[in-house]
């Protein structure tokens, strides 16, 4: 395959890469540099191309173990190695503390929010969080599933909402 042929069906090939290059990376730019280095990779590799195989798959390949190597490279820049007597990794989890602050806040939040709930919502509601069945707190409470089901209902929506500065947190 001459090289004005290879550049053409790259070409084809390469807009199907970029969607992958999304997926590998969740990043726009990232993405696109991504995709640079696999066509830069597959030009300047011409050669190990075999006429007849799948250019697709072998633009794929390469892309994959550029995302991998690029991957690995970050991690070991971004590691601290402590070069005293005991070699420990200074990012290591293991190593890490944690004060339970943010739990603690978090905590006395939900506490608020479940206490701001009228009873006919917050029992069956925590009735439930404890492990009862929908049939056995009808049960209990001597009122219908359906009741049941749509009290926890509207427990869980007015939590969310007064709860929802941690929808993203970890």
């Amino acid at each position: 395959m001459t090289a004005i042929e290879f550049t053409s069906n790259i070409g084809k090939v390469s807009k199907a890469l970029r969607p992958f290059a999304l997926r590998l990376t969740k990043d726009m730019e990232d993405a696109n540099d991504l995709l640079q280095d696999t066509l830069m990779k597959a030009f300047t590799n011409r050669d190990k191309y075999a006429d007849g195989t799948n250019l697709k798959a072998w633009l794929y390949t390469i892309m994959k173990n550029t995302f991998i190597t690029n991957y690995q490279r970050m991690v070991r820049k971004n590691t601290f190695i402590d070069t005293s007597e005991n070699l420990h990794y200074i990012n290591s989890m293991e190593s890490s503390t944690d004060n339970m602050a943010y739990t603690t806040f978090a905590l006395d939040d939900i506490n608020r929010a479940l206490e701001g709930l009228e009873d006919a919502y917050r029992t069956p509601f925590m009735m439930h969080f404890r492990g009862f069945k929908y049939h056995e707190i009808a049960q209990k409470l001597d009122i219908p599933i359906g009741t049941v089901k749509n009290r926890i209902h509207i427990a869980r929506k007015e939590l969310k909402e007064k709860l929802y500065m941690y929808a993203y947190w970890n």
